[in-house]
Formats: structure tokens, C-alpha cells, sequence
């Protein structure tokens, strides 16, 4: 019998459902939410109604893209966290309602456990292309920066993280303060491609093992912003190319730094990148520089599977469905947690 799974994904303002059938995704749909981009970052209280406004119909559209009755669905997965409460309890409670309706299990996901195992989703009529483990993934996105050592679906080791600021916060907060928009990500990484990355030199910081620290960085970059906006009130707009450019190669150079130095020292060379900052193409091509350098066996995300998406949560749902690890109906959100 087939093992179909609904996904559910809503831990911040993206409003996902996605639907795989044996391993197989058969629909993906995201709802974006534009109304924060007025304010510089997510309001906590406008994407969880947002979130109630889209659920239904976004899942609704994710069943009929699939050909999928939802009496055929084995089990619903969800995310539990971490992530906004607010938006993790729609999606929470959704998920109960709907299992408790048609009498199916729930799984629960870890988001940043779905963002590694987005490499695991295949697509009809494409030849997979997985990662073998053990792997290393470097997972990146706004509010983490991990590297992990994969040796299972559902065992995973944290070897380095990050002790403050994570890379997608700088990048972010760095956009906000040049009065680029948010999010930064996509700005940064558009301007970098014409600009100079040797253009300006910032500081790095100096933490033992694989531990990561963006914060110096942000204060270095601020300080000397701060400094030549004095000099030339319209310096970001002379140099903004220059600033994106050296910014981008500053953040990829501390992450690949650490993440280098891991792979060195486990000899796994098996390696993937996971997260919204995945998608950034600086460092997309350090990997395939260090790929081509030092023999890795890389693997990089496509772009729909970077940023938060039900599809990654389907395929851990997928995962846990074949060992039978489901969840209690009264099992809560929570919105801080980590791979341990």
C-alpha cells in the first residue's frame, strides 16, 4: 500500500503544504506573506493571521495539484518548531484537527531536521541525486548557522554552530541599516554579482573549533558604515555593489573556514549545504570550488527547496511514517530548540 503524506509547514511567515506519495512529491504550495516588508523583518502578530487566512485554501490547492482525495493520506506532518509561536500554532492545530477528522496519525518535524533532509525529496521522471551517509551539512538560514554531522534520517550530530548572530541575521540587519529592504538575502546576493569583492576588508572573528560568531562582523560593518556615510552622506549609494560584494565573500569565507576544517578533520566528504542562505550564489560557488579543490562529493539544494517549505517536512514525515513515529494529538509547538 502507498504511503501518502501531507506536509505542513508554517513555523514563520511562509504558508506551506506539500504532498508525497512512496518518496515522491506530487505538489508543492507556498503562500508568501509581502506585508512585512514595510517594517524591516517579520510582525509575529500579522504572519500568524496571515497564516489562518491561507492554511486552508493552500493546503486545499496542495491536494488537488497531487490528485490526492484526502481520505488517501496515510499521515499529516507538521512543523513543530522551532520557530514564531504564533504562526507554529496554526499550523499545529491544523494538522490536529485534520488527523483527529480522518483518523490518520500526526508526525512531528523538526524544521531545521526538514531543511537537511530537503536533499532527500525526488522529484517525478528526475534522477536522484542524495547524499550518502554519514554526510556533513552546512546548514545556514536566518537564524542559524550549524554544521552538522548527518549519520541517519533521524540521528544527527551538532559539531559547530553559531554563539550569537547567525549568517542570514547579518546579512539581514546589514541590508537594513544600508536602507537596501528586507529581507537582505536576495538584495546582497543581486548586488554582489557587480560588485568587488576585495572592494573593503572586515574583521573576522577568531572562535576556537568549529563554533561559528557573525556578531563582530555586523559591528565592524555598522562602525564602518557609520564612519564613511560621515565622510559622503550618499556613500552606500556609490559603493553599494562594493559593500554587498565584500560583505557576501566575508560571511562565505567564516563559514567555509569552519566547515573545511570539519570536513578535514572527520575525512566525510560527503557534503551539503541546507537553508535559506543556500541559496546565496556566492556560496554556491564556494562549494563548487572546494569541490573541484579538495574532492568533495557536494550537494546544493534547488532554490524552491532552500527556503521554508512543506515539501522537506513531507519527506521527514515520510521517513518517520515507515518506523511508526508518531506523535500524541496533544503534543504542543515549541519555539526554540535545536538538532541535538
Amino acid at each position: 500500500m502507498s504511503i501518502i503524506i501531507l506536509g505542513i509547514e508554517s513555523s514563520c511567515d511562509d504558508t506551506s503544504a506539500a504532498v508525497i506519495k512512496d518518496g515522491v512529491l506530487l505538489s508543492s504550495v507556498i503562500a508568501s506573506q509581502a506585508v512585512h516588508e514595510s517594517y524591516g523583518g517579520v510582525v509575529p502578530e500579522l504572519a500568524s493571521r496571515a497564516h489562518q487566512q491561507n492554511i486552508v485554501p493552500v493546503v486545499h490547492e496542495a491536494l488537488k495539484r497531487a490528485g490526492v482525495a484526502k481520505e488517501e493520506l496515510s499521515a499529516v506532518a507538521f512543523t513543530r518548531g522551532p520557530g514564531l509561536m504564533g504562526s507554529l500554532l496554526v499550523g499545529v492545530s491544523f494538522a490536529k484537527g485534520f488527523s483527529r477528522a480522518l483518523g490518520i496519525p500526526m508526525i512531528e518535524v523538526n524544521h531545521l531536521q526538514g531543511h537537511v533532509l530537503a536533499h532527500f525529496i525526488k522529484e517525478k521522471d528526475e534522477e536522484p541525486h542524495q547524499p550518502e551517509f554519514p554526510f556533513i551539512c552546512l546548514l545556514v538560514s536566518g537564524g542559524n548557522s550549524q554544521i552538522i554531522r548527518v549519520n541517519a534520517y533521524n540521528d544527527m550530530q551538532v559539531l559547530g554552530q553559531t554563539i550569537d548572530d547567525a549568517a542570514g541575521e547579518a546579512i539581514d540587519k546589514c541590508s537594513k541599516v544600508m536602507g537596501l529592504g528586507y529581507p537582505g538575502g536576495p538584495i546582497i546576493d543581486r548586488l554582489a554579482r557587480q560588485g568587488n569583492p576585495e572592494a573593503f576588508a572586515f574583521s573576522k572573528p577568531h572562535i576556537p573549533g568549529y563554533d561559528y560568531s557573525f556578531s563582530g562582523l555586523k559591528t565592524s560593518f555598522l562602525y564602518s558604515l557609520r564612519e564613511w556615510v560621515k565622510e559622503d552622506p550618499d556613500f552606500v549609494e556609490h559603493h553599494k555593489t562594493d559593500l554587498a560584494a565584500s560583505l557576501e565573500k566575508t560571511i562565505v569565507d567564516i563559514l567555509m573556514d569552519k566547515l573545511r576544517k570539519v570536513v578535514k578533520d572527520t575525512g566525510i566528504k560527503e557534503v551539503a549545504v541546507a537553508g535559506g542562505v543556500s541559496a546565496n550564489n556566492g556560496l554556491r560557488n564556494a562549494f563548487r570550488t572546494h569541490a573541484e579543490k579538495y574532492g568533495w562529493n557536494i550537494f546544493i539544494p534547488k532554490f524552491g527547496y532552500t527556503t521554508d517549505n512543506a515539501a522537506m517536512i513531507a519527506i521527514t514525515g515520510y521517513f518517520k511514517y515507515q518506523d511508526k513515529e508518531f506523535c500524541p494529538i496533544d503534543a504542543p509547538a515549541y519555539s526554540r530548540v535545536t538538532i541535538k
